[in-house]
């Protein structure tokens, strides 16, 4: 049966994917997904190069645009890219197929070293010892993205004390339900010049937030749970509505899916602030979107079958806005105040990474038994970070960190 691939309007000059099988597309985006080292740079210059110079798959222009348009929109945007040319080429079902392509290497890697991270007795071992060092690099590796997502996110004195609005309530237990939504409703009504509003809007939530953190009893992340059999399990529902949250919350790359999923797995007992770190260190190894680390939070939730139901929730909304909306994002991207809500949150969502940093760097800080090497590790880790600029530094400085902390500790 031949696919009805979806128009995408092009114009005459406008170049076309070659003419492929189903599994010959599956087989081509696996490529992509087995060569996806280094983060959503590396990722989205590997598939200009090969779709974009080398293939004509789509012009150059129409490939910048789209790529404007999925930063905006959340979900990695380097495996909504591979959706959206999969559906170039073959339709919807091509979308599909590209997608999974992309993303399986990754979560079949992650699925197989989250079994081996509790197959092998890691307290007192050095592999215990390696995976503190390695913790103290994960918490270098989000504050630089904190500094990189805040550059290109935080362009004026709204967005800046929105961010730093939101990282306090976070650190003083507001819930982000409350200070996202009014995080984008106070900059939408700033920039539309009724500043008046705004700052009503503003009072009203920190009103909220207040009422909610002084009435209403909460669980508060940073527990420490000591091993496995000790915590709570969580069912697929549970673990996919858990990813499918994080997933329509992630704006700006995978490490804004952080603070919530932590504020689930850690807050629910699910794992502990350690496990956390080493699901993020052991996706920073992976060829894979960053965010595959949810695959191993939902493992230590709900083994095989809760990763399974934690990754289908976290990468749903990156297929579905690429398979329902197509050639009308672009058009729906175009409304300004869609715009200035989502500059809002994403200013919001930059605060809370900040104040999540500094709970796991505390968590950190108690966890290890002497802090000079870890805060030694972390400042290497950082310098390096900004001084290098390699799309394998990641891989480096994870090895690396676990190596001194297997010396240290």
């Amino acid at each position: 049966m031949t696919a009805t691939v979806v128009s995408d309007a092009p114009s005459a000059a406008e170049p076309q994917p070659p003419a492929l099988t189903y599994p010959q597309l599956f087989l081509r985006f696996l490529r992509f997904g087995l060569m996806a080292w280094g983060g959503p740079v590396a990722q989205i210059a590997m598939l200009r190069k090969e779709l974009v110079e080398e293939e004509r798959w789509i012009s150059s222009a129409r490939f910048n645009r789209l790529l404007a348009v999925m930063q905006v929109l959340p979900g990695p945007e380097a495996h909504e890219l591979c959706v959206h040319l999969g559906m170039r080429a073959k339709g919807r079902l091509g979308g599909v197929l590209a997608g999974l392509a992309f993303m399986l290497p990754g979560f079949l890697l992650m699925l197989a070293l989250s079994w081996l991270y509790f197959a092998i007795d890691l307290a007192g071992s050095g592999l215990g010892a390696a995976f503190l060092g390695v913790q103290a690099a994960v918490i270098a590796l989000i504050v630089r993205a904190v500094h990189r997502i805040g550059e290109h996110v935080l362009n004026d004195r709204w967005l800046w004390a929105l961010a730093i609005g939101c990282g306090v309530a976070a650190l003083l237990g507001a819930s982000f339900w409350i200070t996202l939504p009014a995080a984008g409703v106070i900059y939408a009504l700033a920039a539309s010049r009724r500043r008046g509003l705004a700052v009503l809007a503003a009072g009203i939530a920190v009103a909220a937030a207040a009422a909610v953190v002084l009435w209403v009893p909460t669980a508060q992340p940073g527990v420490t749970v000591a091993g496995l059999a000790d915590q709570a399990r969580a069912g697929p529902l549970l673990l996919f509505l858990s990813g499918l949250k994080a997933g329509l919350l992630t704006f700006g790359g995978a490490y804004t899916a952080i603070p919530f999923l932590r504020n689930d797995a850690v807050g629910r007992g699910w794992m502990s602030d350690g496990q956390f770190l080493d699901g993020l260190a052991l996706s920073g190894v992976l060829p894979a979107p960053l965010i595959i680390f949810s695959t191993f939070v939902g493992y230590v939730a709900g083994g095989p079958l809760g990763a399974v139901a934690m990754t289908v929730g976290i990468f749903l909304p990156a297929f579905a806005f690429s398979l329902v909306l197509y050639d009308r994002l672009e058009a729906v991207l175009e409304v300004k105040a869609l715009h200035a809500l989502l500059e809002g949150v994403a200013a919001g969502v930059v605060g809370l990474i900040a104040a999540t940093t500094l709970q796991l760097a505390q968590a950190t800080a108690g966890r290890v038994p002497s802090l000079w090497p870890a805060l030694a590790i972390f400042a290497v880790a950082l310098a390096v970070l900004y001084l290098w600029k390699s799309k394998l530094n990641v891989v480096v400085i994870v090895l690396a960190a676990g190596l001194a902390g297997w010396i240290s500790y």
